[in-house]
């Protein structure tokens, strides 16, 4: 069956009271631009990528899991040269880089990238810029979700592109390799201070589950939750059942849009 694919630039949808154009749709994923020169790809398995683009290079923020021709849509966006930077390893973020013959990743997520991948790999490092002409991303290291977790800050615009970092309404730390808590309390503390020097609008890693930036409140309650399980007064703690047989030791805390899934036997 041939693959419908549908271009819009004209079609404005409300979301969440920002006014949004998807610019292009086919089976797989759709494009909404969310702001000037800045896109949201999300994924029919509910990953997200996102574009930003500047005067002179454009950024590809993670690459999704199984999409066709990646690189061929991300063209009909951008024709700008492209740096595709990963907020880390799992293969729902970096699961389509073999479209890509370079990116950029932390270097303690290395381990966790697909083997058979043949391109250059370059490694971020924190306080790191990248200067797209007009436009400049800053990364920064946050570990928990994994060793090399980072997020991406466009600090003129006010905004984080969070990954998994701190979730999508739920963070996950019950997999392997496993961060103590206080690792993921020092990682949101880190991010308190960048919303405090302007930083107002969080973008996760899923953004399809949202479909809106979280904001400050959303990273108090996870600090609250996280202070909580470390101090071993988890409130509510229920098993985690979405994950199946995969985390049988799995639990979960929730407050509001927050939770936190964790394993108990490594919270230290």
């Amino acid at each position: 069956m041939k693959r419908k694919t549908i271009i819009l630039s004209v079609l404005f949808v409300l979301t969440t009271g920002m006014v949004s154009a998807q610019v292009f749709k086919n089976d797989e994923l759709a494009i909404t631009k969310l702001e000037d020169r800045r896109w949201v790809v999300e994924t029919a398995d509910n990953s997200t990528m996102y574009i930003v683009e500047g005067k002179d290079r454009a950024m590809l923020i993670d690459t999704g899991r199984k999409n066709e021709k990646l690189d061929s849509i991300i063209r009909l966006i951008t024709q700008k040269p492209l740096l595709v930077v990963l907020t880390h390893a799992h293969g729902d973020h970096a699961g389509n880089i073999r479209f890509f013959n370079e990116i950029y990743i932390h270097p303690a997520d290395t381990a966790m990238l697909d083997k058979t991948y043949k391109g250059k790999i370059n490694l971020l490092k924190d306080g790191e810029i990248f200067d797209l002409g007009e436009k400049k991303i800053e990364v920064c290291h946050l570990p928990a979700h994994t060793p090399g977790s980072v997020v991406f800050l466009d600090r003129e615009a006010g905004i984080v592109f969070s990954g998994d970092a701190f979730g999508s309404g739920q963070v996950w730390l019950q997999m392997e390799p496993f961060s103590p808590m206080k690792t993921y309390i020092r990682s949101l503390n880190k991010m308190k201070k960048l919303i405090d020097k302007g930083i107002t609008k969080n973008y996760c890693g899923h953004y399809p589950y949202v479909k809106k930036p979280y904001d400050k409140s959303y990273i108090d309650t996870m600090l609250k939750l996280a202070i909580a399980i470390d101090k071993g007064a988890a409130p509510n703690p229920k098993p985690f059942t979405n994950g199946g047989n995969r985390w049988p030791n799995a639990l979960i805390v929730s407050e509001g849009e927050a939770s936190i899934v964790y394993d108990p036997n490594h919270v230290k």
